[in-house]
């Protein structure tokens, strides 16, 4: 009997070594899980759009922990991306993204395209173009990238000519004899608070969504389809330090997915293009040639 004391005794050393064996390991392989869960910080202009926690639950069962960064003026976004306050952002075209970069003298990047999204003419007080009066006003956004994206809307709509053939064309590049209308630069914010007080205004798409307007209602609108639209591909922009990161690389393969591209596309009232086989490089090349052409024009 004292025997099979000792020997019980001497079992319980080791079960209890085993049991603390057992919790080390379970704590190790919660560590390493949790050890592989990278954070990715993207900025964006819509936080609230649907897609964002399909696209997010996606992400997290990948290891990919995403935690959006919302601006409210997206003139801010591509600052906090260069200064590493942000991994990512998503929220704007390669004509923003160029114009950006040349003024700044950034070299960000686009490593995944997303949507190319119409810019549209909107109106409260006239339902067609014919029946805006000469010498109306328009409101147009005053940053640059789609200050000459708006006067192109106009131009093609009919309402305003230009002195030549500007590549980044601005209010300066109107020949007011030949146009119908008058432009007025409004921060792009205010577009839509604008719409009372003016004939009409040029209205990026997420204020058209933030506002509630129907993008179908828009009198005049550019062809997201067309080739000359290109600089207009809205992509997942990196530093260019980043751009073969293959955690980001998977976040865009991951927006691609079929369910968040219906989310995609129900909120824009199917309106966007889904800008799908895209390189990266030919991304870059699109970019390229806006930075060109910005930095020709300011000679």
């Amino acid at each position: 009997m004292k025997k099979k004391l000792i020997a019980s005794l001497a079992i319980l050393p080791l079960l209890a070594a085993l049991a603390g064996c057992s919790a080390t390991n379970a704590s190790a392989a919660s560590g390493s899980t949790a050890a592989k869960t990278v954070t990715v910080k993207i900025g964006t202009t819509d936080s609230s759009a649907d897609y964002w926690p399909v696209l997010e639950k996606k992400a997290l069962a990948q290891g990919i922990d995403i935690k959006l960064v919302n601006f409210s003026d997206y003139n801010q976004a591509n600052p906090a991306l260069a200064q590493k306050q942000i991994d990512l952002n998503l929220f704007q075209h390669l004509q923003f993204l160029g114009t950006y970069n040349v003024s700044a003298g950034q070299n960000l990047t686009p490593i995944g395209a997303t949507l190319i999204v119409p810019l549209g003419l909107y109106s409260t007080k006239y339902t067609s173009v014919k029946d805006i009066p000469k010498g109306g006003t328009i409101a147009i956004p005053n940053d640059p990238a789609n200050l000459a994206r708006g006067l192109n809307v106009l131009k093609s709509a009919g309402l305003v000519t230009f002195k030549g053939n500007p590549t980044q064309p601005t209010q300066a590049d109107i020949d007011p004899a030949k146009s119908r209308v008058t432009v007025t630069l409004v921060d792009a914010s205010q577009t839509v608070a604008s719409l009372p007080s003016v004939a009409g205004s040029i209205i990026n798409n997420n204020f058209v969504q933030d506002a509630k307007i129907d993008p179908k209602s828009a009198l005049y609108k550019d062809d997201p389809s067309s080739p000359a639209a290109q600089p207009y591909i809205n992509t997942f922009v990196s530093r260019a330090a980043d751009k073969n990161n293959k955690t980001f690389a998977e976040i865009v393969k991951l927006y691609h997915s079929p369910d968040v591209l219906a989310l995609v596309e129900k909120q824009s009232k199917n309106t966007a293009v889904i800008v799908k086989n895209v390189s990266n490089a030919e991304l870059q090349s699109v970019l390229d040639t806006v930075e060109k052409n910005i930095k020709a024009s300011k000679k």
